[in-house]
């Protein structure tokens, strides 16, 4: 079964874009966010470093699931995503996916603590991350079962006269 080109091409540009998107987001936003949250509370030194641990914490197992995304989408144009490598990248993904919602859920006091004394809550935020980041791992661990009872069965039938 050949897959168009064209879609793996868009979905390699998708992942290009979050990357940019996210790179950005912890270039603009992070540090702001960060001394923000330190003058807001001065009482707690290590504010600013929770903020950044958390955020950049989060920021290395995107980059690493978006690797392994983008790895999975070659596979695919190769012709060779029914094997390990794709259900390694698969499971890959789901662990990052897990980090950063472990990651988030530690982080939510340091939210709490932010989100009480600004305007528009910003608690939402930290739960809408941990939510998607739990959707995404579930979706990749469906889809690693799926692919590794696939491979199993190919190779049955391979071994079948």
């Amino acid at each position: 079964m050949k897959v168009k080109r064209g879609s793996t091409t868009f979905l390699k540009v998708i992942i290009f874009l979050a990357g940019i998107a996210v790179l950005a987001l912890c270039i603009f936003l992070v540090p702001p966010m960060a001394h923000f949250a330190a003058k807001m509370f001065p009482n707690i030194a290590p504010m600013k470093y929770l903020v950044f641990i958390v955020m950049y914490g989060a920021a290395v197992p995107f980059y690493f699931a978006l690797y392994q995304a983008f790895n999975l989408l070659r596979y695919i144009d190769k012709n060779t995503a029914f094997s390990e490598l794709s259900v390694k990248a698969l499971r890959n993904i789901k662990y990052c996916a897990i980090t950063i919602s472990v990651l988030y859920v530690l982080g939510l006091p340091l939210f709490h603590f932010i989100a009480k004394k600004v305007d528009p809550p910003i608690g939402f935020l930290g739960i809408f991350i941990i939510f998607a980041s739990l959707v995404i791992a579930v979706f990749a661990a469906i889809l690693q079962r799926l692919l590794q009872e696939a491979i199993n069965i190919k190779s049955e039938n391979d071994l079948t006269i």
